[in-house]
């Protein structure tokens, strides 16, 4: 059965999808289930090597701490929007990273991006840097540390460091 339908939950996802954009009829249904079907076949041969959550209570605390951070950045970019007197330095900071996980890579890009007032510009693999947007950057240095202590470093206790699928296939 897991080889006809790889991925029972896509599958479904799929074809009420296809309905949904283009209407409940019987042709629709017909023709959703063959494209459905392919769209599952084609999702094995991109399954990357599965990560695993290494600490449930860290990604918790991760959370509780993204959400401040974003709830105190949100406040201030306000304040910097609406005050006329305040004078804005925007600018880049290059971090050098330890984590080369892509799974951990991604959910930091997902941190930064969602923080108001940063942006991910850059990540350089071969120099393990990431390049950052601020909107008002004023300590390039407490950035660094604060993207370094309160992200990477968590986001290595939960995904680890190395990425499964480079350890996995070797350059």
């Amino acid at each position: 059965m897991k080889k006809i339908l790889p991925y029972p939950l896509l599958f479904v996802s799929l074809v009420l999808f296809w309905l949904l954009l283009n209407g409940f009829t019987r042709a629709q249904f017909l023709l959703g289930i063959p494209i459905a079907l392919l769209a599952c076949h084609v999702m094995t041969a991109l399954e990357p090597k599965k990560n695993h959550v290494r600490s449930v209570s860290t990604a918790l605390s991760l959370l509780g701490a993204v959400s401040i951070d974003i709830l105190h950045s949100n406040i201030a970019v306000t304040k910097l929007i609406l005050s006329r007197q305040h004078e804005r330095h925007p600018g880049f900071v290059i971090i050098p990273l330890d984590l080369e996980n892509r799974f951990g890579l991604a959910v930091l890009a997902c941190i930064i991006t969602a923080t108001p007032g940063t942006a991910w510009v850059d990540y350089h693999v071969t120099r393990k840097t990431l390049t950052i947007h601020v909107l008002d950057l004023e300590d390039a240095k407490a950035w660094r540390d604060t993207i370094k202590q309160r992200y990477e470093q968590p986001l290595i206790r939960i995904f680890g460091a190395k990425d499964p699928v480079a350890e996995e296939n070797p350059a």
